[in-house]
């Protein structure tokens, strides 16, 4: 799928299994939502692509919900790339399709209230537009906000850019900027000496947070179904899903 460096986004990756039966998630250090965004700040996620916010911060969006922060989704592409060469899901439908998605992921978390703003950079093409992405942040974040985007070594492409234009706007800005491993499930082993775990920060999810998440995660169809037109299966297989839908998220602080 996509290589950075020695972090490969191929095959089936490291299993949900490998990953429960490590005991550094029990020694990280927990944190609280509360924590991450204090009172009288805005949260905002910057993703790569539709469904990135959910799978990387989808509990700690529905924890922020519940203590009333303000919360806003800067969503870099449309995911319009997902699917290439496929007559079922071409990119003008794609492009129409996962922002929709998003809106009834978040009204699945009961965020209705949440702010949307679609930067439509070219799908796969994050890295050429990262000058322009850290721009349009500038303009968007403010000093009180805290930040939540991919981590900048995450293994995608799009999700590094994503994260490089995110941790220097926010330096530029005065924002905090916190970092999100999605993609680092799949390439990274327990333990893993390229991931800074001394960063890392577990939040826990409640049972029915977590099942709010899951829920969530299933509005993204057009990711966790297979492509007959091709014959390629889910973009998001269900070990993909499993590393993602754990009782807790991670936060690199």
């Amino acid at each position: 799928m996509a290589t950075v460096g020695d972090r490969q986004i191929q095959g089936a990756g490291t299993t949900p299994e490998a990953w429960l039966q490590w005991s550094g998630f029990g020694e990280m250090p927990a944190i609280e939502a509360s924590q991450l965004v204090p009172p009288g700040h805005r949260a905002v996620v910057v993703a790569p692509h539709p469904d990135d916010e959910i799978l990387g911060c989808g509990g700690l969006l529905c924890q922020l919900g519940e203590l009333g922060r303000r919360l806003a989704l800067v969503a870099v592409t449309d995911g319009d790339g997902s699917h290439p060469r496929s007559t079922l899901w071409p990119t003008t439908r794609l492009r129409n399709t996962r922002p929709l998605e998003t809106r009834e992921a978040l009204r699945r978390l009961r965020l209705e209230r949440a702010t949307v703003t679609r930067l439509a950079i070219p799908d796969g093409q994050v890295s050429e537009q990262e000058a322009v992405l850290q721009q349009r942040l500038l303009e968007f974040i403010t000093p009180e906000d805290v930040v939540f985007a991919t981590w900048r070594l995450d293994g995608h492409p799009d999700h590094e850019a994503t994260g490089r234009a995110a941790v220097e706007a926010c330096r530029l800005r005065g924002a905090r900027c916190i970092e999100v491993p999605v993609w680092t499930w799949h390439w990274a082993t327990p333990g893993d000496p390229r991931v800074p775990w001394e960063r890392a920060r577990r939040l826990d999810l409640e049972e029915d947070v977590l099942a709010l998440k899951k829920h969530a995660v299933n509005a993204f169809g057009s990711q966790l179904t297979e492509d007959a037109s091709t014959g390629q299966g889910p973009i998001l297989p269900p070990a993909v899903v499993a590393r993602l839908t754990r009782a807790w998220e991670v936060y690199l602080t």
